[in-house]
């Protein structure tokens, strides 16, 4: 059965039984036999054949979704009885928010294939939440607060937001000695969309609701908004996961001091509920014990507390003192 599920996979991703054939290395006679064996066990048509279309029935339509996950299970547990004894192997399939993904989970991942060479990763960087059972996918890595749900989720980092500017716009326009004089500057903010957690808000300042900030640059890339600031176009609230390579380079300057942070890279906050970097994945599945091996690498990988927090701080405090 296994191999007829194969076979029809295959004829109906390919669209026809000769490309079939050819990428499963059997006859075409062959691959119509497995299919015949698999429509009698089944009891129903999947496909009408003929010398120059294979055309799915309504049977196929509803098998076809079934018949991958068949496959995929399969995959999944042959994979888990050859990590038993073996060297781990095999696919990991991952996601990642679109801007932390680029700036620090593919260096990580990068560092993990070279530590485990027989395992492969799919990332996929997408700032859209992707579900992980329709998906298959075995690792997300999520920035914010997680909603409840059955995943299991592991903590990362910590993550606060950075207000900075560039040198430039801090020697033109003044240094603000306070959130509320941020009124007074050009600030640059989210448009088109919610604005993230905790965008302008601070302790102790107005009841901590966002201050109404005002600039005449609005977007909705926060990514965009960050080189806008180092070409002194305002200033900016961004995450310190985002802002730091730039307050590392010079190019933005911390405006006011930034949060300590505590060993495990737990931010020290009154909010229980702050934002933070997690991993999640489904428990009970097959890949599970390679998930595990990829999270305690990125947990490793970013320190405790983040490198980049470790950075930044000696960074924008230097800078801090230079700059003024």
């Amino acid at each position: 059965m296994i191999d007829g599920l194969k076979c029809f996979v295959t004829v109906v991703e390919l669209g026809s039984l000769s490309r079939a054939a050819v990428q499963l290395e059997m006859a075409v006679s062959s691959v119509s036999r497995k299919i015949d064996a698999l429509e009698t066990e089944l009891g129903a048509r999947l496909l009408l054949r003929s010398s120059r279309q294979v055309i799915v029935t309504d049977a196929g339509e509803r098998f076809l979704p079934r018949a991958r996950n068949i496959l995929a299970e399969l995959a999944d547990g042959m994979n888990a009885v050859q990590e038993l004894d073996s060297e781990p192997r095999g696919l990991l399939t991952v996601t990642a928010p679109a801007a932390f993904g680029r700036l620090h989970v593919a260096p990580a991942i990068a560092a993990f294939l070279q530590r485990h060479p027989l395992i492969e990763v799919d990332l996929h960087v997408s700032d859209d939440v992707v579900d992980l059972s329709a998906r298959r996918v075995d690792v997300a890595v999520r920035a914010g607060v997680l909603p409840a749900s059955d995943l299991v989720a592991t903590h990362l980092a910590g993550m606060n937001r950075v207000v900075s500017a560039s040198p430039a716009y801090l020697e033109k326009h003044g240094w603000p000695k306070s959130p509320e004089d941020l009124l007074n500057h050009e600030c640059l903010t989210v448009n088109g969309r919610v604005p993230p957690r905790g965008w302008w808000r601070f302790e102790g300042v107005n009841g901590y609701q966002p201050l109404p900030v005002k600039g005449r640059l609005r977007c909705d890339d926060t990514d965009s908004l960050l080189h806008a600031a180092i070409s002194g176009a305002g200033i900016v609230h961004l995450a310190n996961w985002l802002a730091s390579d730039a307050i590392v380079a010079g190019q933005l300057v911390p405006v006011f001091p930034m949060l300590p942070v505590e060993q495990g890279g737990v931010n020290v906050r009154r909010d229980p509920n702050e934002p933070a970097i997690h991993a999640v994945h489904m428990p009970g599945r097959s890949n599970q014990a390679k998930a595990q091996l990829l999270i305690r690498h990125l947990r490793e990988y970013f320190g405790s507390p983040a490198y980049w927090d470790v950075a930044m701080l000696a960074a924008g405090a230097a800078e801090r003192r230079s700059v003024r």
